[in-house]
């Protein structure tokens, strides 16, 4: 099986976290957020993954190293796509053109999920995993009969005709069909909103005889701002809960740490409490602070402060008092 994960986006509602970081490689509970995505398709796909293509934008050498080694992890062969310019979630997928074929499951590095296993049948054409919410006015949605055969799509619908939005992931049997129909879009210029959208080339195939069906998650985490993300943590370390998530090399001193909470490598904390829900990467200090439901980055310095529902990022320097925080890399702050 192939992956394709398209995340290429600059994450502006993650800013300033994204001002220096991809969004997809922002950690939560000591690991980027498209390797949680990866390991967690691959401990539940029922089928071996053999490439891995990452459509990127300009990242940098260092980030195209890393994604390439997550594969390598997991025995897959990683290949490294760009898109250039944000043409859309379509052309985002065709810029890893060389991968669509055969069986292909495409996924958006934003999606975090949880799922018992995933069975594709032999006899399944295409499957999109979909989760029922609340308010589906923000989402692409999908309308299925009585088989769970999908018989439409909708862009952001005004009305409840349909709350089953899709999550982000897709699999296709013959990948070549969807290169087509992409391909049908670019060549005829078929923008919505000024891009190329993929829930357009699936409706074309639908229309030309692709039986899609759906597939439901058991939760979906978003991670497209500050609040989500988050949550999205709090529920990763929930599931990570019985791990060992303290590394040995961390030194704590005088303080409480509250389970479930992860301390990443030569990390100090001293004469704190790291309440519950707290994410403390490699390499930073704590001293004399209460840090509750927060993720703070690595090579950090805190110190002297009350931090609660925030997000700090690399090479912070933080001192004296403080209450909610959204602070970008490189930042110093004293109050």
């Amino acid at each position: 099986m192939k992956i394709i994960i398209p995340m290429a986006g600059m994450g502006k509602r993650m800013r300033p976290q994204t001002l220096t970081v991809p969004k997809p490689l922002i950690q939560i509970s000591g690991k980027t957020i498209v390797q949680l995505l990866i390991e967690e398709i691959n401990k539940v796909l029922r089928h071996p993954i053999t490439d891995i293509g990452f459509v990127i934008g300009d990242f940098g050498k260092s980030v195209e190293n890393e994604l390439v080694g997550i594969a390598r992890k997991l025995g897959a062969e990683g290949h490294i796509f760009y898109q250039n310019e944000p043409l859309g979630t379509a052309h985002a997928v065709f810029c890893a053109a060389p991968l669509l074929q055969n069986e292909v499951i495409v996924v958006f590095a934003d999606t975090l999920f949880k799922v018992s296993h995933i069975e594709i049948d032999k006899k399944t054409e295409g499957l999109i995993w979909v989760k029922s919410v609340e308010d589906p006015r923000i989402y692409g949605v999908v309308k299925v009969n009585e088989n769970n055969h999908i018989t439409e799509f909708i862009e952001h619908p005004q009305d409840n005709s349909s709350n089953l939005a899709i999550i982000g992931m897709y699999y296709f049997r013959n990948a070549e069909n969807l290169k087509s129909e992409i391909q049908y879009l670019l060549d005829n210029q078929i923008v919505v909103k000024g891009e190329y959208q993929l829930t357009v080339a699936l409706e074309n195939m639908k229309r030309n005889g692709t039986i899609f069906s759906s597939a439901s998650v058991l939760e979906w985490l978003d991670c497209g701002n500050k609040e989500t993300t988050l949550y999205a943590h709090q529920r990763i370390l929930e599931h990570r809960k019985n791990e060992q998530l303290v590394d040995y090399t961390a030194v704590i001193k005088n303080s409480i740490v509250v389970p479930p909470c992860f301390i990443g490598e030569n990390v100090l904390i001293e004469n704190s409490v790291i309440g519950k829900y707290t994410s403390v990467g490699q390499g930073t200090k704590i001293r004399n602070s209460i840090v509750l439901n927060s993720i703070i980055q690595q090579n950090s310095l805190i110190e002297n402060v009350n931090v609660k529902n925030s997000i700090i990022g690399n090479f912070v320097k933080l001192t004296s008092e403080g209450n909610e925080w959204n602070i970008g890399d490189y930042s110093q702050m004293k109050i």
